[in-house]
């Protein structure tokens, strides 16, 4: 697009313009969606209904928020893109920015970020500059253009040089809930981003890696590639828990992603009400991957072969189908190895048609109209009935919970006899509905449901902090995207649950994905080098061979252990930070939580949980132990880590823990202790 100037304005002047008339266009683009009139356009209600509701969306896609950047970079090409030495094919002016905007000619005034012709803005450099002559990146105080800064990229006599405006942009204080990364993705997670929808990608990333937002990135990136297939199939995000999605649940609709679905496993699985809790031996084996073949087990044995003939009567006719037929036809069904509830819903159909082979030979023509008929006739639904019964999926899972006969048949040689008791109810339930179901349970059931009907496929799914994840868990992921694939996010070095994931090809393979690619994030944006150097004293206790993050960031942060004696000593480390811009997190063990807030209160400081950032602009956080991963705050204050490590049931989960909360910090972190510190520390 090459870009009319006005030469007797400034290179800065000139920018601010254009990005006026970009707002101006980005109106008129609205106003024009807004003015729809579709009356007389669609054949019913029904249609009016999904049409309205397309219109509604694409008037919020549109919408211009005035302190998000509608742009905030340009590319020169040399050569017209696709026309790299072509005889007199003159070079273009892009700019690049959240999403596409033309004026009334349909011109473009601004490409999408995910547009083929805006990749090199992330990936050209001096050595391939990808037909690039200039990058220039733009720097906002507000929604307000302030600043340029160009990279001649085809001029060999300029050096390569850091970028000013890349650094600020990512060291930027930030309060509230998570940005996106679109201006300041690096080549290595662009690659990532831009990766196909028909393969699974796996993403291993230390603390301030990016992770999470290449895995938001790439759902934004797949939408724009494969928009009308994921229209049809679905995408969706899967966070630990509700606090994390809370955290996230802006950066997909400021790309213009809206109708994205994000859920935890737990809300995947919600067959049941969840009231009850495992001891973490019982949890174990519940979320181990055998538990899916007793599962199997114990549904097929509802099966029963037939020992009685079925006797059709049509008309003055009788037709006999004989017990041995029977057999065969249902020992054919269970070879085929197809959902129970499939092959059940076959049966009488196998049946009408062996009576149909008999009325054939007899010289009767039957059509399926017939066959239909012989299939819902009572003495074949009697036998269906008998054959092959229906099965209730938690009503199973509470009876091999419930019955230690029952359990010990189905897990014969697939779970010890200790296992089995680990498992097993001290008060067996006498109902689904008065059952103290755990989450573990849900999952059971969500593997039961799915061995009588296919679970519906979804076109993408990205699973984010998977390393938590148990194997049931994983499987439960994976039957959500069978007929499609996956992005797999996470960091060994951070799984907390005593059936943390132990390798990333381990995970694939329950995830049903065992061809998924394997990609490792090492370079750190986000957390200062003192403060991941001292976090990563834990690793070989914790994640012995993992590669330690190394922090690019030229902002060293600050970062400081502090001995104190009491809780206002703490809440005074956080009165201290709090003179900085940003937001502050006061991570602790999850036994002080009630303590500190007592504390913060007392000294009359307001103070949100985690998710809560999304709705008011308190600038302080308590943050309990166990909620603190995924998230991150500007500066962080973390309360007595031994605590912190002594609040987990083993020590490696609990140096785990501590793990996560020392590299929740941006900008700043206080370790603050009156207990010693954890030896693995130093």
């Amino acid at each position: 697009m090459s870009t009319p100037v006005d030469d007797a304005l400034d290179p800065l002047s000139r920018e601010r313009s254009h990005l006026a008339e970009s707002r101006a266009a980005l109106r008129a683009m609205r106003e024009d969606v807004e003015s729809l009139d579709i009356s007389d356009v669609t054949a019913n209600w029904v249609n009016a209904e999904v049409l309205a509701h397309q219109i509604d969306e694409r008037i919020k896609a549109l919408a211009d928020l005035s302190d998000t950047p509608l742009f905030f970079g340009r590319l020169d090409y040399l050569h017209a893109p696709g026309a790299e030495g072509a005889e007199g094919a003159e070079g273009e002016r892009f700019y690049i920015g959240r999403r596409h905007v033309h004026d009334a000619e349909g011109d473009p005034m601004v490409i999408d970020w995910r547009a083929p012709v805006s990749q090199p803005f992330y990936r050209a450099s001096k050595k391939d500059p990808m037909d690039i002559a200039l990058r220039r990146r733009f720097g906002y105080t507000g929604g307000d253009l302030t600043a340029y800064e160009d990279e001649h990229l085809s001029d060999p006599a300029e050096a390569a040089k850091t970028s000013k405006l890349l650094q600020q942009e990512i060291e930027r204080p930030r309060v509230g809930p998570m940005r996106d990364i679109v201006a300041t993705i690096q080549p290595e997670q662009d690659e990532i981003v831009r990766s196909g929808l028909g393969g699974t990608v796996c993403v291993q990333g230390g603390p301030g890696t990016g992770k999470t937002a290449v895995g938001l990135h790439r759902v934004a990136y797949l939408l724009y590639a494969h928009r009308e297939r994921l229209a049809r199939t679905g995408t969706l995000v899967i966070g630990p828990n509700k606090s994390f999605l809370h955290y996230i649940e802006q950066v997909l609709p400021a790309l213009g992603e809206l109708t994205v679905r994000q859920a935890t496993v737990d809300d995947l699985v919600a067959h049941v009400e969840v009231r009850g809790t495992d001891d973490a031996a019982a949890a174990v084996v519940k979320g181990d991957a055998r538990m899916a073949e007793v599962l199997r087990r114990a549904v097929h044995a509802h099966v029963t072969m037939p020992a009685e003939p079925v006797v059709v009567v049509r008309g003055s006719r009788r037709w006999r189908v004989p017990a041995h037929e029977l057999e065969e036809i249902v020992r054919e069904l269970l070879a085929r190895d197809i959902r129970y509830g499939a092959a059940r819903e076959a049966l009488p159909q196998r049946i009408a048609h062996a009576v149909l082979v008999q009325m054939e030979r007899s010289g009767e023509a039957p059509d399926d109209r017939v066959q239909d008929s012989v299939a819902r006739n009572s003495a074949v639904k009697a036998a269906v009935k008998a054959i092959w019964p229906p099965v209730d999926p938690a009503k199973l899972v509470l009876r091999l919970l419930a019955d230690p006969d029952f359990l010990a048949v189905h897990a014969e040689g697939v779970l010890s006899a200790d296992e089995q008791k680990t498992i097993l109810w001290a008060k067996p339930a006498r109902s689904v509905k008065s059952a103290k179901w755990s989450a573990a349970d849900a999952v059971l059931i969500d593997e039961a449901n799915d061995i009588i009907s296919r679970t519906p496929s979804l076109g993408h799914v990205v699973l984010d902090e998977a390393q938590d994840l148990s194997p049931m868990q994983y499987r439960a992921v994976g039957r959500r995207c069978t007929t499609g694939s996956a992005t797999v996010l996470g960091d060994l070095a951070q799984g907390t649950t005593p059936w943390a994931t132990r390798s990333w090809d381990e995970a694939l393979a329950h995830l049903g994905k065992p061809d998924g690619v394997i990609e490792e994030l090492t370079a750190g944006f986000r957390v200062p080098t003192d403060v991941i150097t001292y976090a990563s004293r834990l690793l070989p206790h914790i994640a012995p061979g993992l590669t330690p993050v190394a922090s690019i960031r030229e902002n060293p942060g600050f970062f400081e252990v502090r001995t104190v004696s009491e809780a206002a000593d703490v809440v005074a480390s956080c009165e201290e930070l709090l003179r900085n811009e940003g937001s502050v997190g006061l991570i602790a063990a999850d036994a002080r939580i009630p303590a500190l807030a007592q504390a913060l209160t007392a000294a009359g400081i307001t103070y949100l949980a985690p998710g809560e950032e999304t709705t008011r602009q308190t600038r302080l956080t308590l943050v309990p132990a166990s909620l603190a991963k995924g998230l991150e705050y500007d500066y962080v204050v973390l309360d007595e880590p031994q605590a912190v490590v002594d609040g987990e049931p083993d020590e490696r989960t609990g140096l785990r823990r501590l793990y996560v909360a020392l590299t929740r910090a941006v900008s700043g972190l206080i370790v603050a202790h009156a207990a010693p510190l954890p030896a693995q520390l130093g």
